[in-house]
Protein backbone atom coordinates (compact mmCIF):
# COMPACT_ATOMS: atom_id res chain seq x y z
CA UNK A 1 0.00 0.00 0.00
CA UNK A 2 1.35 3.37 -1.06
CA UNK A 3 1.84 6.08 1.81
CA UNK A 4 -0.17 9.34 0.97
CA UNK A 5 1.39 12.53 2.32
CA UNK A 6 -0.58 16.07 3.01
CA UNK A 7 0.58 19.09 1.36
CA UNK A 8 1.45 21.50 4.09
CA UNK A 9 0.89 25.08 4.13
CA UNK A 10 4.47 26.00 4.53
CA UNK A 11 5.26 23.43 1.12
CA UNK A 12 2.81 24.97 -0.81
CA UNK A 13 3.92 28.57 0.12
CA UNK A 14 7.26 27.98 -0.99
CA UNK A 15 6.11 27.17 -4.43
CA UNK A 16 4.71 30.18 -5.00
CA UNK A 17 5.41 32.30 -8.60
CA UNK A 18 4.69 35.63 -9.74
CA UNK A 19 2.77 36.05 -12.56
CA UNK A 20 2.75 39.51 -14.60
CA UNK A 21 -0.47 40.13 -16.86
CA UNK A 22 -1.03 42.69 -19.33
CA UNK A 23 -4.30 43.65 -19.43
CA UNK A 24 -4.55 45.61 -22.85
CA UNK A 25 -7.40 45.29 -25.18
CA UNK A 26 -9.00 41.93 -22.92
CA UNK A 27 -12.71 41.80 -21.32
CA UNK A 28 -12.64 42.60 -17.86
CA UNK A 29 -14.65 39.29 -16.41
CA UNK A 30 -12.41 37.01 -18.43
CA UNK A 31 -9.47 38.50 -16.96
CA UNK A 32 -11.04 38.31 -13.88
CA UNK A 33 -11.58 34.51 -14.02
CA UNK A 34 -7.80 33.84 -14.85
CA UNK A 35 -6.75 36.34 -11.93
CA UNK A 36 -8.69 34.50 -9.68
CA UNK A 37 -7.98 31.24 -10.38
CA UNK A 38 -3.85 32.00 -10.18
CA UNK A 39 -4.39 33.81 -6.63
CA UNK A 40 -6.80 30.62 -5.20
CA UNK A 41 -3.86 28.17 -6.61
CA UNK A 42 -6.95 25.86 -8.42
CA UNK A 43 -5.10 24.86 -11.21
CA UNK A 44 -1.93 23.51 -9.26
CA UNK A 45 -1.95 19.50 -8.33
CA UNK A 46 -1.49 20.57 -4.46
CA UNK A 47 -4.96 22.94 -4.39
CA UNK A 48 -6.83 22.52 -0.93
CA UNK A 49 -9.68 25.05 -0.38
CA UNK A 50 -9.25 25.99 2.60
CA UNK A 51 -5.22 27.00 2.31
CA UNK A 52 -3.81 29.69 0.54
CA UNK A 53 -1.79 27.75 -2.13
CA UNK A 54 -2.60 30.42 -4.72
CA UNK A 55 0.36 32.89 -6.97
CA UNK A 56 1.07 36.45 -6.87
CA UNK A 57 -0.70 38.21 -9.63
CA UNK A 58 0.66 41.42 -11.24
CA UNK A 59 -1.73 43.45 -13.23
CA UNK A 60 -0.60 46.06 -15.71
CA UNK A 61 -2.15 48.13 -18.48
CA UNK A 62 -5.79 48.15 -15.94
CA UNK A 63 -6.60 51.43 -18.05
CA UNK A 64 -6.80 49.92 -21.30
CA UNK A 65 -9.21 47.10 -20.33
CA UNK A 66 -12.51 46.76 -22.29
CA UNK A 67 -16.27 46.54 -21.03
CA UNK A 68 -18.61 44.83 -23.79
CA UNK A 69 -21.77 44.72 -24.55
CA UNK A 70 -23.70 47.54 -23.63
CA UNK A 71 -21.90 47.36 -20.41
CA UNK A 72 -20.32 50.59 -20.22
CA UNK A 73 -23.29 53.00 -20.65
CA UNK A 74 -25.81 50.50 -18.59
CA UNK A 75 -24.10 48.91 -16.08
CA UNK A 76 -24.26 50.62 -12.64
CA UNK A 77 -21.13 50.04 -9.93
CA UNK A 78 -22.50 51.30 -6.43
CA UNK A 79 -20.79 52.22 -3.27
CA UNK A 80 -21.73 53.79 -0.05
CA UNK A 81 -19.42 55.35 2.46
CA UNK A 82 -21.42 53.67 5.43
CA UNK A 83 -22.42 56.43 6.85
CA UNK A 84 -26.23 57.52 7.57
CA UNK A 85 -27.36 60.56 4.90
CA UNK A 86 -24.13 60.79 3.11
CA UNK A 87 -25.88 59.15 0.08
CA UNK A 88 -25.46 56.56 -2.58
CA UNK A 89 -22.48 56.90 -4.87
CA UNK A 90 -22.83 55.11 -8.41
CA UNK A 91 -21.24 55.33 -11.17
CA UNK A 92 -21.62 53.98 -14.74
CA UNK A 93 -18.66 51.58 -16.54
CA UNK A 94 -17.30 54.35 -18.89
CA UNK A 95 -16.61 56.40 -15.47
CA UNK A 96 -15.37 53.17 -13.74
CA UNK A 97 -13.01 52.73 -16.99
CA UNK A 98 -11.46 56.00 -17.18
CA UNK A 99 -10.76 56.93 -13.40
CA UNK A 100 -11.26 53.71 -11.19
CA UNK A 101 -9.80 50.80 -13.51
CA UNK A 102 -8.30 49.30 -10.59
CA UNK A 103 -10.82 49.02 -8.28
CA UNK A 104 -13.03 47.82 -11.37
CA UNK A 105 -10.47 44.97 -11.42
CA UNK A 106 -10.18 44.04 -8.05
CA UNK A 107 -13.97 44.12 -7.74
CA UNK A 108 -14.29 41.85 -10.06
CA UNK A 109 -11.68 39.29 -8.78
CA UNK A 110 -13.14 39.80 -5.22
CA UNK A 111 -16.35 39.13 -6.38
CA UNK A 112 -15.31 35.75 -7.95
CA UNK A 113 -13.69 34.61 -4.58
CA UNK A 114 -15.40 33.05 -1.92
CA UNK A 115 -16.68 35.28 1.24
CA UNK A 116 -14.06 34.28 4.27
CA UNK A 117 -11.10 35.48 5.85
CA UNK A 118 -9.00 33.57 2.99
CA UNK A 119 -10.28 35.54 0.05
CA UNK A 120 -9.13 39.26 2.17
CA UNK A 121 -5.46 37.24 2.11
CA UNK A 122 -5.67 36.24 -1.59
CA UNK A 123 -6.57 39.80 -2.49
CA UNK A 124 -3.48 41.03 -0.73
CA UNK A 125 -1.42 38.97 -3.05
CA UNK A 126 -3.31 41.16 -6.18
CA UNK A 127 -0.67 44.15 -7.30
CA UNK A 128 -2.76 46.69 -10.21
CA UNK A 129 -1.13 49.01 -11.67
CA UNK A 130 -2.69 51.69 -14.61
CA UNK A 131 0.28 51.51 -16.63
CA UNK A 132 3.59 49.46 -17.61
CA UNK A 133 5.73 50.97 -15.00
CA UNK A 134 5.27 48.70 -11.57
CA UNK A 135 7.74 47.99 -8.74
CA UNK A 136 7.70 44.56 -8.93
CA UNK A 137 10.47 43.79 -10.88
CA UNK A 138 12.69 42.17 -8.26
CA UNK A 139 10.47 39.39 -7.94
CA UNK A 140 11.06 38.43 -11.72
CA UNK A 141 7.35 37.82 -12.41
CA UNK A 142 6.23 35.40 -15.72
CA UNK A 143 4.51 36.45 -18.30
CA UNK A 144 1.25 34.71 -17.52
CA UNK A 145 -0.50 32.45 -20.92
CA UNK A 146 -4.46 33.03 -20.82
CA UNK A 147 -6.00 29.39 -20.92
CA UNK A 148 -9.10 31.08 -22.11
CA UNK A 149 -9.14 31.39 -25.60
CA UNK A 150 -11.75 34.15 -25.76
CA UNK A 151 -9.63 36.26 -23.22
CA UNK A 152 -7.00 36.99 -26.09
Amino acid sequence: MQKTTMMTKEKAAAQRKWYIIDATDKPVGRLAVEIADLLRGKRKPIFTPNQDCGDFVVVINSDKMVLTGHKPENEIWYNHSGFIKTGLRARNGKTMLEHYSNELLRRSVWGMLPKNKLSRALLKKLYIFKDENHNKQAQQPIPYEFTNKLAK
